[in-house]
């Protein structure tokens, strides 16, 4: 009797956890208040998933399949498209049937593993594939880098970086897991042409810039020419005066962590 019992609290419990993970939808991009179900992104809802989902794991593991899950998010490889077809229309009545769990139709496809994410991260094409930061994850980070930088008109640099830094490195832990270096490089290159950028703004007149300049140890000729230029502040974030006077030794200084090398 007991070993019947507790079989009947186990479903109870899993129905209870189903209904858990069914409620509670995204309408329109934005969270609808519910009555039910856990919030979303709080640490609740993966615990949830993984108890319900464990199940799925040690189905697609009897059926000799390569997959990768996390929460509620997971990724099935096979060697065909015809095979990804079949085992999408088996996996799906799976849960379905079995767990009784939804199945996010707008989320799931059968496609290359180059055109899909998971948890940020994507694969390359080639001969030779690599680990590579999903298109996604780098214009999230383009955008959250644009916004600390353009409040950086108005504050110092100090203030900046206290904001700045921690995001890098904080991203760098995790999207540092990458094989492809040269993009880390690149994001590193963009971040301080955005905050040349930025002080170029603060400095707002002639003089002060070429003061700043100056200062900086940019060459007397250099810094009046720098200084006087009409173009906008993009383009000379690229000049060899903000080059050299806000070098990447100055950015370091600072505290401006680095994508692609530990310090």
């Amino acid at each position: 009797m007991g070993q019947i019992a507790k079989r009947v609290e186990d479903k109870r419990l899993l129905k209870l956890i189903r209904a858990f993970l069914n409620a509670g939808v995204m309408e329109n991009g934005l969270v609808s208040p519910s009555v039910e179900g856990t919030p979303q992104g709080g640490p609740l809802s993966p615990l949830l998933s993984n108890l319900v989902l464990d199940e799925l794991d040690r189905e697609l593991e009897r059926r000799g399949h390569r997959f990768v899950r996390y929460a509620d998010d997971s990724n099935i490889y096979v060697r065909s498209e015809r095979a990804g077809q079949r085992v999408m229309e088996s996996v799906t009545q799976f849960i379905t049937e079995k767990l009784k769990l939804k199945v996010n139709e707008a989320k799931s496809a059968v496609a290359r593993p180059q055109e899909r994410k998971f948890l940020g991260f994507s694969f390359t094409a080639g001969p030779k594939v690599k680990r590579a930061i999903a298109p996604k994850a780098l214009d999230r980070f383009r955008q959250k880098v644009r916004e600390i930088t353009r409040r950086a008109k108005g504050v110092s640099m100090e203030t900046t970086m206290e904001e700045l830094a921690p995001y890098m490195r904080g991203w760098r832990s995790y999207f540092g897991f990458c094989e492809t270096p040269e993009v880390l490089i690149g994001l590193t290159r963009w971040v301080r042409l955005r905050l040349r950028a930025a002080l170029w703004r603060q400095w707002k007149t002639p003089r002060r810039r070429r003061a700043a300049l100056l200062e900086l140890g940019v060459r007397e000729q250099l810094a009046s020419n720098t200084a006087g230029s009409g173009l906008g502040p993009w383009h000379l974030a690229r000049s060899k005066a903000l080059s050299v006077g806000l070098s990447n030794a100055y950015f370091r200084s600072l505290g401006l962590p680095s994508l692609f090398e530990k310090c």
